[in-house]
């Protein structure tokens, strides 16, 4: 259960995700050149697509220029009453030619840059969701599953879009624009003035109306979203709409909801569907009084030598063609600007600060004798023994210690008599007499007989959060070898928090000074109302989080010490939301460890007492299940949760709500199940039904972070405290 925790962010739409394409990037130079080094790692394809669209955009204003001869030889040709046939198709191949290779340099360009585009998304996509594997999960709390969704979808397409098409129609249309204004004005500078002022007129147009246009869409954004997120939410809930008559609420609601999109897209529609219109009308009377400017020049009547009809024509063309460039320049830029946005969204989640690992000590398969010893596993068939490799030199020392009767220690070390006293010799010196004592707590040493020493133990010795060294027990078998970089302690499952302070949100406190001690094989069982910190406790056993304050230690190891993957492999976990991927049914059991055979998947679920279900499915094991197991009811997906973690077959077993969602009878089969699932495991279980925890070794009554009770089902109970008034129904747990 969710905690106490920060509320999810939210977006515009009903899934959280942004919506609409008028955001701006914060810093718009790095993220372009960050975004630009996906493709820039093939040069040379990227080089030949660049020169690609220079030459096609170059040829496409020759194209046109080509023209004039063309209309100066037909003219002449009616002047003279003698047709110019050889110059005419001269003229005319040249033309074809020109754009027959425009069209191949244009064809060679997108493919390439499409090429280039594809593997650059690629790459960032799958660098993007390796970054979510590393990120802790605190992250996720802060933000809405539908906002990480529209990062691979929504920014991720907005960028190979920019990519593939608006990165060239950029270049393509600032070198069209410079051609063609180069072309006016060495037609004739007079004329170019005249278009000047009409492009400057249009330009404004599209300036003022474009800024008030996408200040309504922005608006109308918001709106929209608003409105699905209403309908989501009364469909979602259309069971409790009706259960308090709220229909007639509802509908007002949604219709001012609904008004106000409607305003709003009004007046984006307004400016939108006028900008062209009256650029257009503006264009036309530019087009027209050039036109009858040019007539006067090419008739003679401007004083401008060699202005012929012919040049009249193809300026008239690079007239209307002067602003095509703009227009694409203003457009390209929006679809930019928001892919540069969506990109600068995918870079901040690809920045965050991924999940703190500092930790050394591996898990690794070993082998056991039958007196005890540990040799290093022989990589034939499955492990049945693990043990925490610990290199030489970390921050834990590896020490002798004798056991009282109430497990306190008392670190052990060889000593040699000098001058009549005891002289403690440091760690791996021997003494010289084979001489063993106990430091005691005052600092005295006490010299032990060889009966006392062959039964001491091991303990690691580190600084605590305190800094004042402590000693913790290590209840397994222990290899230490001198001359060996690491040393080996047996994966027993003893788990110990001492004075667990945490919290979601800095300042405030979910747990408070929470001390729980399991040893192997213990069943140990949390209850309290909802928001209580049970969850919370669970999470931080296999550090889902980070605690602030205390120590949490595994078989005597600080488990910030050890690396989080072999600390999760130790543990398994039936966790309150159920999640089943999309793939055959035997695939999500065998999720719990890849390597499992059919038979043990099979054997798992027969524990959970999923197997009767399972073959009555159509396909059985093989049956598909997708959309989080839609097909399955909310009981069976708990079954299958339950067989996934049983046929990882951990030490350690972290139940949570094992049994929320499944009915009394079926909860009696899994009981019995998860009986010998438990035996000879440490298991944590959270269960609202108090029925499921009597048989625990010890039940631990959370309320408001902080433990109130704890003990055996009979011992609180004859205390007739806060856990007897629950297990009485005098307290609702909820």
């Amino acid at each position: 259960m969710a905690e106490n925790r920060k509320p999810h962010g939210g977006g515009h739409g009903p899934h959280g995700g942004p919506r609409g394409g008028f955001g701006k990037p914060k810093d718009l130079r790095r993220t372009a050149l960050r975004t630009m080094g996906y493709i820039l790692n093939r040069p040379a394809l990227l080089v030949a697509a660049l020169v690609c669209v220079a030459v096609s955009a170059l040829l496409g204003v020759a194209a046109t220029y080509l023209q004039k001869p063309i209309i100066d030889n037909i003219t002449l040709a009616f002047k003279a009453g003698q047709a110019q046939l050889p110059g005419l198709l001269a003229a005319c191949l040249q033309l074809m030619g020109v754009y027959l290779l425009a069209a191949a340099c244009s064809y060679v360009q997108a493919n390439l840059m499409a090429q280039l585009a594809q593997k650059g998304c690629n790459r960032l996509r799958r660098e993007l969701f390796d970054k979510l594997q590393e990120l802790p999960l605190g992250f996720f709390d802060a933000h809405t599953h539908g906002e990480l969704m529209s990062r691979f979808t929504n920014d991720a397409d907005n960028v190979q879009m920019a990519l593939e098409q608006s990165v060239v129609s950029l270049l393509s249309s600032a070198i069209t624009f410079v051609g063609v204004v180069a072309m006016m004005v060495s037609l004739s500078p007079l004329l170019f003035l005249a278009s000047l002022v009409m492009l400057g007129c249009v330009t404004a147009v599209f300036l003022v109306f474009g800024k008030r246009s996408r200040k309504f869409y922005a608006q109308q954004q918001a709106a929209l979203g608003a409105v699905n997120g209403n309908i989501q939410e009364m469909i979602e809930g259309m069971k409790v709409v009706k259960a308090f008559n709220h229909e007639e609420q509802a509908k007002a609601q949604f219709s001012g909801l609904n008004e106000d999109y409607r305003a709003a897209a009004s007046e984006a529609g307004f400016y939108s569907s006028a900008i062209m219109p009256v650029a257009s009308n503006l264009t036309n009377i530019g087009y027209a009084v050039t036109a009858v400017l040019g007539g006067i020049l090419a008739m003679g009547g401007g004083g401008s030598a060699g202005f012929t009809l012919g040049s009249l024509v193809i300026y008239l063309q690079y007239n209307r063609q002067v602003t095509q460039p703009v227009n694409q320049i203003s457009m390209q830029m929006t679809s930019l600007l928001s892919a540069m946005a969506g990109a600068e969204r995918i870079f901040a989640v690809m920045d965050a600060q991924p999940e703190v690992d500092r930790g050394k000590i591996t898990l690794v398969p070993v082998e056991k004798d039958a007196n005890g010893s540990l040799s290093k596993f022989s990589g034939q068939g499955r492990p049945k023994n693990w043990a925490w490799k610990v290199p030489r030199g970390c921050a834990l020392s590896l020490v002798p210690v004798s056991v009282g009767e109430d497990e306190t220690l008392r670190e052990l070390g060889q000593a040699d008599e000098e001058n009549g006293a005891l002289k403690l010799l440091p760690p791996g010196q021997d003494s010289k007499t084979g001489l063993w004592v106990r430091l005691e707590a005052d600092g005295g040493l006490t010299p032990l007989t060889l009966e006392e020493m062959a039964s001491h133990g091991w303990a690691w010795k580190y600084p605590g959060p305190d800094g004042e060294m402590g000693l913790h027990l290590i209840r397994g078998a222990v290899r230490n070898v001198p001359g060996e970089e690491f040393c080996y302690t047996e994966l027993r499952g003893a788990v110990r928090l001492s004075q667990v302070d945490f919290s979601y949100v800095e300042g405030k406190r979910i747990l408070k000074e929470v001390t729980v001690y399991a040893n192997p094989g213990q069943k140990i069982a949390f209850v309290g109302s909802t928001g209580a910190g049970k969850t919370t406790v669970t999470n931080l056993i296999n550090r889902f989080y980070e605690i602030q304050g205390g120590l949490i230690t595994c078989d005597g190891i600080d488990v910030r010490d050890i690396e989080k993957y072999s600390l999760r492999l130790s543990q398994g976990a039936v966790l309150q939301d159920t999640h089943l991927f999309t793939g055959t049914v035997m695939d999500n059991i065998r999720y719990g460890r890849l390597d499992a055979t059919d038979e043990e998947c099979i054997a798992a679920a027969k524990t959970a007492n999923a197997d009767g279900f399972i073959r009555r499915l159509p396909e059985g094991y093989q049956t598909m299940l997708t959309g989080d197991g839609a097909n399955l009811s909310q009981g069976q997906r708990q079954l299958l949760s339950i067989a996934r973690a049983a046929v990882k077959d951990p030490p350690i077993m972290v139940l949570d709500e094992a049994t929320s969602s499944i009915d009394t009878r079926t909860e009696q089969h899994i009981q019995q199940g998860m009986d010998a699932l438990m035996d000879g495991r440490t298991v944590f279980v959270i269960a609202h039904r108090l029925s499921t925890v009597r048989n625990a070794d010890c039940i631990v009554v959370i309320e408001g972070g902080q433990i109130m009770e704890k003990g055996s089902h009979a011992q609180l109970m004859e205390e007739q405290g806060r856990y007897y008034q629950l297990y009485t129904g005098q307290f609702e747990l909820d």
